[in-house]
């Protein structure tokens, strides 16, 4: 076969994946067969873990085309296999977007779904049509839940796309508004399936083989094999207990988990609902059964969404917070058509994400609907099942992205060298016992015993302790988690991102004043928007209209900007009951009308006069039509009309600078800049109004499908609200907390750069001695570069002045620092807003790491710009948390390596974790929790280490004499020591304050293993001594059942201990004085090592605030037992102990002691010095830091040309390349 081109799937996509074809191939199938009854089944374990060995031992290569199974593997980092097979189902077509060709008969008015005219020509033909002699068929496969069909124009497998991708939107009015006949429908069901997100609940039986054939419990199954041929019973049947509990706590968890996400997604998941049929008929049908191009009304009392739908007609008020952690309501609008007005609207492709103000979602809740009599509420079915806003969600939970961490990585290479270990043993007990002419049988149970004790099986159990026990204290301080894995990589945060407002500030904002323009002109601020002369102004009636709030169960609900805004001026909203809707031929419009104590007082003394007053007062006004606030356009608005008023008024607010844009520039005052930059410096949030008279040739149909370009334009500016945002009384103090733990902070907001940059002064983000540098980015133009213009926000306004001499004061000084780590606390900020940061991305890309090395203040920055900036901080190696509201952050929360949102709902799937308390001081304690769950990791897993080390070195050395521990003291050890110490280790909370220092994040790393080392040849020493020194004691002989060292220091012991010994035949040489010496120096030594890795500060709380001082006291006690019982007793019977005199006991608590006192001693060294020690041992000079932003850092210190000087400007050389290349302008 000829080497076919490398193919993909979700090409250039987070989950692209190569693929390869393969066909089944008999002679392997016969040669695996063989192998895997002659390898006891071993071999088909193997090819069950490896589905890349499976694909490549039973299949041969073959082209995608003709195959019968496919390989997959994702280009990512981790680089994993799958395999699916391929099947095929019998199709009248292709594509599911198209015509079926055996029944395509006419297509009317360029309708693509209509081929046949009428129902009833569709019903006659349905036998010929849908029975054709030759049927051909369509290859498919199934991988992660989604379906991925035969392309032919591609000559690879692809996703079937809905009505989401290649779509424009005259398109979705002009061809999809109709809806599907019955037949079309049947086509397109064939290809996207059933409507439902399916979350399987797996049998128990499914879930405890998957379980049972893990690979760590299938080397518990063979090590109990093991154990029970070596005559270990009692221990094996322990081992067997212990993991029958754990399979059975695990499955309750998994099959728990697998419950709690059937029941999330299924909970309103079916229901009835009515759609149009291409006849026009209304056909009530189950939402499991919509495909795209289905039209669906929706109730005018609200639903559930099935599915993602595209508004087509009336307006929608939806709660969205399933999927954004969001509670506000917000309104849904129509999709315009741009071919009603192809002038002044530019047809576009539609998209969920950019159209999402026109986008029902699947999962969440329509409250209301509004609409025309006889128009009712339609949407267009865009996508379905798996391919949903929520079917992602769901399939980011079921089928999560591995975590990509140093010390998952570490530990596996950790395990490699303990089984490196465990060969050594392997080999020097075959050599030993053939030396000294074992059997053969008793030689390979006791060489691959070796293999059992040197790699710790509870291992993966042992780790995971630390991080169960961290998510039980985060849940118990209000911060829940839906990813536990990502609890060890927070500890290694140095950067958070926060969102500003409702995040950094208050979430409501205080009406400051106003400031209104008149003939181009700022008048004075005004502190009151609803004094008697402005109740008539078209600033009012802009403020009274242009907001998206609505009533929900009569209580004003909405962004809380517009809930303020509109409390200001004491207006009253009220909306159209669906009575009132239905006696009008309209849509009845939300009426905002002041309440009566707003009116001038008069004097009415009687009943007649008083209605006489209300009548002439009767001043409401009407909004018609609603552009919802966009983040991408950072402004909204309304259409309005007054009542008695002929002509209709259109209002809008936003970004004073976006708004001043859109106006005439003859009514924007020449002041504008400096009024807006003075009240912005003093960390205002600005708001800016503009109006416009609409011409009298527009009709309320008309405008309401008219396209908001053509509305937002020649407006009239009017002025500003300005807002009051105060700062969250928690934020100026955790934000300290964090820059003494030199941790970066980073303001990512929507709002105005200048007010983001004044906030960042005010909470301490920005020291006030610090200069801020803004990039202005502009794109290529008129044939010129793109270039970057660099201002000092300090002194901007003298730079756009009279150009004054610059002050050498304003250019930023560097300092050398101690540390890397300090130089990110460096004299100058860099600040750019959301144009600018998009310019930069493309056309100067070498300098995007430069940038967000210093970058501090980021604005105007639409959601998809905040992952961005996320995934360049990544780039540069930082460990990147972000915080915000969950709305417009959900990306970057996602993307973040620990993503915190600050929602009142216990969980939310927008974000790893969420927090309860809506404030940033849970960034800290997750930090905090993070820090103790990692060093608990490392901790436990050095301990584990250290635990096998421990006990391979007895058994090596007891095998020497051909020895070995008994059954009951391996019990003694797995269940009375090492069980206890795990659990109770991983107990110590966190420490009670951020430091500087972050823990290491892995465990090949110089300190951790000079630490585990010196500890293992400390270990070995002790054991090793104490084995010999038994030996050259006057009392000691080879033991047998006659010996009774006892009875030199005791003679009353005489006979007991020789009827003892007489009666207890020992076949496996248990029992003698090097076995007994090295059980006690090794049981002391499990707890020594564990009291010695149990770091407390400064990142855990000392070892004696927990369980452990338990633990501690049982061995007191056993210690007394030990020193105090002379002879043999139960205990020593028991545990398959001999007596030894009591001098020799004195002595191993000598050695002991000894012991202690080396190993934390020796760990204290290596914490104070241990790097340095390595250094100079090796000759290593100081090394460059492997974080690409410390070396980053290193660099600029030296670099003479940065940061930018005041007024430079960075331009790219050539236009079209841009390819990052830049050169730097010194403008006079």
């Amino acid at each position: 076969m000829e080497k076919e081109e490398k193919k993909f799937v979700n090409k250039a996509e987070e989950d692209e994946m190569e693929i390869y074809g393969y066909e089944l191939c008999r002679w392997k199938l016969v040669l695996v067969t063989v192998g895997v009854i002659c390898s006891g089944g071993f071999l088909l374990l193997l090819l069950y873990w490896m589905p890349e060995w499976r694909v490549k031992a039973t299949c041969k290569r073959t082209t995608l085309k003709d195959c019968e199974v496919v390989l997959l593997r994702t280009t990512d980092e981790f680089k994993i296999w799958f395999c699916a097979k391929v099947r095929v189902m019998p199709s009248l077509g292709a594509n599911p977007l198209q015509n079926p060709n055996p029944i395509v008969h006419k297509v009317s008015n360029g309708h693509a779904v209509h081929f046949c005219e009428s129902a009833a020509e569709e019903n006659k033909n349905d036998l010929k049509n849908y029975l054709p002699v030759s049927r051909p068929s369509i290859r498919y496969f199934t991988h992660h839940s989604v379906k991925y069909f035969w392309n032919d124009s591609v000559q690879s497998f692809d996703v079937v796309r809905g009505l989401d991708e290649s779509t424009f939107c005259s398109a979705i009015h002009n061809e999809h508004s109709r809806g599907l006949t019955k037949g079309m429908h049947e086509y397109r069901k064939a290809f996207y399936g059933v409507n439902e997100i399916a979350v399987k609940v797996p049998y128990i039986f499914k879930l405890l083989i998957k379980e049972v054939l893990n690979p760590f419990y299938i080397f518990q199954l063979f090590s109990v094999i093991l154990w029970i041929t070596d005559e270990y019973h009692y221990y094996a049947l322990a081992i067997v207990i212990m993991s029958v509990i754990s399979i059975v706590s695990s499955l309750y968890t998994i099959r728990k988990q697998y419950v709690m996400l059937h029941d999330m997604v299924a909970a309103h998941s079916i229901v009835r609902v009515s759609v149009c049929r291409g006849n026009q008929e209304i056909e009530e049908i189950l939402s499991t059964d919509l495909v795209p191009g289905d039209i669906m009304l929706i109730p005018s009392n609200g639903t559930i969404m099935p599915c993602d739908a595209v508004l087509l007609s009336g307006t929608c008020i939806v709660n969205e917070s399933m999927l954004t952690g969001e509670s506000v309501p917000v309104t849904k609008i129509n999709l315009p058509n741009p071919s009603e007005y192809p002038k002044t609207m530019g047809d576009e492709i539609y998209s969920p994400e950019v159209h999402k103000r026109h986008t029902l979602f699947c999962g969440t809740n329509v409250i209301q609907t509004r609409f025309y009599t006889g128009e009712l509420v339609k949407a267009l079915v865009v996508r379905t099942g798996f391919s949903t806003a929520k079917g992602q969600l769901v399939r980011s939970i079921l089928y999560p992205k591995p975590t990509d961490f140093k010390l998952y990585r570490d530990a596996y290479l950790f395990l490699l060298s303990l089984v490196v270990v465990a060969g050594i043993g392997f080999l020097y007990t075959i050599v030993n016992s053939i030396l000294n002419e074992v059997p053969a049988h008793t030689i390979i149970i006791e060489s691959l015993d070796i293999i059992t004790i040197t790699v710790p099986p509870a291992l993966p159990a042992a780790m995971t302790a630390g991080i169960v026990y961290a998510q039980r204290r985060l849940k118990k301080i209000g911060i829940f988690c839906i990813s536990p894995q990502r609890i060890n990589i927070c500890g290694q945060l140095n950067l958070v991102c926060f969102d500003k407002t409702g995040t950094l500030t208050e979430d409501g904002l205080d009406l400051w004043g106003i400031q209104r323009v008149e003939n181009a002109c700022f008048l004075l601020p005004e502190e009151r928007a609803c004094s008697e002369s402005l109740l008539k102004s078209e600033f009012v009636a802009c403020m009274a209209t242009c907001h998206s709030l609505t009533k929900i169960e009569g209580v004003l609900s909405g962004d809380p900007l517009d809930l303020k805004m509109f409390e200001a001026i004491g207006w009253i909203l009220e909306e159209a009951t669906e009575e009132e809707t239905a006696l009008h031929n309209r849509i009845m419009p939300t009426v905002v009308r002041p309440s009566k104590q707003l009116f001038p007082e008069s004097k009415q003394s009687t009943d007649q006069e008083m209605e006489l007053f209300e009548l002439s007062t009767g001043y409401e006004i009407g909004i018609v039509r609603q552009f919802p606030f966009s983040s991408v356009l950072q402004r909204m608005c309304v259409i309005a009309k007054t009542l008695g008023e002929k002509r209709m008024d259109a209002y809008m607010k936003g970004a004073p600078e976006v708004i001043a844009s859109l106006c005439k520039p003859e009514t924007v005052p020449i002041d504008f800049e400096s009024v807006l930059e003075e009240y912005t410096k003093q960390g205002f949030r600005v708001i800016a109004l503009a109006h416009r008279k609409l011409e009298s040739k527009l009709t309320w149909h008309k405008v309401q499908t008219i396209n908001r370009d053509a509305i937002e334009t020649n407006m009239d500016f009017m002025g500003l609200i300005i807002m009051q945002n105060k700062l969250k009384k928690e934020t100026p103090a955790v934000l300290e907390d964090l820059r003494k733990a030199n941790i970066r902070t980073v303001m990512v907001t929507g709002d105005n750069m200048l007010t983001a940059i004044s906030v960042a002064r005010d909470c301490g983000m920005i020291l006030p001695q610090d200069k801020v540098i803004i990039a202005e980015a502009l794109p290529p133009k008129d044939g010129q570069a793109a270039r970057i213009n660099w201002h000092y926000a300090d002194t901007l306004a003298r730079c756009t002045s009279s150009s004054p001499a610059i002050n050498s004061e304003d250019i930023p000084v560097k300092l050398v620092h101690e540390s890397l780590e300090d130089y990110q606390m460096t004299k100058y900020h860099f600040a750019m807003n959301g144009k600018s940061f998009a310019v930069i991305l493309e056309h100067f890309q070498d300098l995007v790491p430069k940038l967000v090395l210093r970058g501090t203040v980021f604005a105007r920055m639409a959601p998809d710009q905040k992952t961005q900036l996320v995934e360049a901080l990544q780039n540069v190696d930082y460990y990147v948390g972000m915080c915000g509201d969950g709305a417009n952050d959900c990306g970057a929360l996602k993307r973040a390596h620990g993503g915190i949102s600050l929602s009142e709902l216990e969980a939310s799937v927008a974000s790893p974790f969420t927090s309860r308390t809506p404030n940033i001081s849970c960034v800290p304690k997750l930090i905090r929790e993070g820090r103790a769950a990692l060093i608990t990791s490392f901790c436990v897993f050095k301990f584990m280490a250290l635990y096998s080390i421990i006990q391979y070195i007895s058994v090596t050395l007891l095998y020497s004499i051909l020895s070995n521990l008994g059954d009951f003291q391996f019990l003694f050890i797995d269940l009375a020591i090492i069980l206890v110490v795990v659990f109770t280790m991983s107990l110590n909370p966190a420490w009670k304050e951020l430091v500087a220092r972050r823990p290491p994040s892995g465990l090949i790393s110089g300190p951790l293993l000079c630490s585990v080392l010196s500890q293992i040849i400390i270990c070995l020493a002790f054991q090793t001594f104490g084995f010999f020194w038994v030996k050259q004691q006057p009392w000691y002989e080879p033991w047998t059942t006659e010996s009774d060292a006892c009875n030199i220091l005791d003679a009353t012991n005489t006979s007991s201990a020789h009827d003892g010994n007489e009666t207890h035949q020992d076949e496996h040489n248990i029992k003698n004085y090097e076995n007994t010496t090295l059980f006690f120096i090794s049981s002391f030594q499990y707890l020594i090592v564990a009291i010695v890795f149990s770091k407390g500060k400064p990142f855990r709380q000392p070892c004696y605030k927990n369980c452990k001082s338990f633990l501690i006291y049982s061995y007191i006690r056993f210690l007394n037992k030990f020193l105090n019982v002379c002879g043999v007793n139960l205990w020593q019977l028991f545990s398959q102990l001999v007596c030894v005199p009591y001098e020799w006991r004195l002595r191993i608590l000598f050695i002991v002691i000894i012991n202690a006192a080396v190993s934390v001693l020796t760990e204290e060294a290596v914490d104070r010095c241990g790097v340095c020690f390595l250094s100079s041992l090796f000759g290593c000079r100081e090394k460059a830091p492997k974080a690409k932003y410390m070396h980053l850092a290193q660099e600029l210190m030296v670099d003479p040309e940065w940061p930018p000087k005041p007024r430079t400007t960075t331009e790219a050389k050539v236009p079209s390349q841009e390819n990052g290349s830049y050169q730097i302008i010194t403008l006079t």
